[in-house]
């Protein structure tokens, strides 16, 4: 195995990783999701009213993520948000997709090829790829995605925070300039 410079290892410290280490994320159950961009700007629409109007790269996000069951038959959609920043989601996985996964102990299957990555990951590229062909090619989400697996008591409650998102959403300093920007940019298109 490879040793870790001193250098790389000052630069991140204490990094955790994103998911539970022998969890398979394509078990059955449901999963709550939230999504960020890389620069955390405000380009998906903006919250009028304590709901969120959604500009035509939100509506491209939301086309994408309404489409997920039909390249992922194993899986429904629960509630969702799009945010002017961000995305949150529930996803329920209904049935596996990988045969051996029925006996996980009996062959292991790679993170990357587990479904939940594997959805979040097609959403991503997918949203990504038709916003740059609107023209916004600075448009990126963040790297990774945080989620949790959630209990059945669990189920209402991140339900609750969905809805109510938009209405407890506050904007910050960069509001107006980017705002401005990008509908600029969507006038322009």
């Amino acid at each position: 195995m490879k040793q870790l410079s001193k250098n790389y290892i000052s630069r991140y410290p204490n990094r955790k990783p994103q998911r539970l280490g022998n969890y398979n994320y394509s078990r059955p159950g449901y999963y709550f999701v939230t999504i960020t961009l890389d620069n955390k700007d405000f380009i998906f629409g903006e919250i009028i009213g304590g709901n969120i109007k959604l500009n035509e790269f939100g509506k491209i996000v939301d086309k994408c993520w309404k489409d997920i069951p039909c390249h992922f038959p194993e899986c429904k959609l629960d509630k969702y948000v799009i945010m002017p920043d961000h995305f949150h989601g529930i996803i329920q996985i209904v049935r596996n997709r990988h045969a051996c996964s029925v006996q996980e102990h009996a062959c292991s299957v790679r993170r990357q090829n587990q479904l939940l990555p594997l959805i979040i990951g097609g959403f991503k590229s997918a949203s990504s790829r038709l916003i740059h062909q609107l023209g916004y090619h600075d448009f990126k989400w963040h790297k990774s995605y945080n989620d949790r697996i959630l209990r059945k008591d669990e189920l209402n409650c991140k339900r609750k925070y969905i809805n109510n998102n938009p209405k407890k959403f506050q904007y910050h300093d960069r509001k107006k300039k980017y705002l401005t920007y990008f509908s600029s940019l969507i006038s322009y298109i």
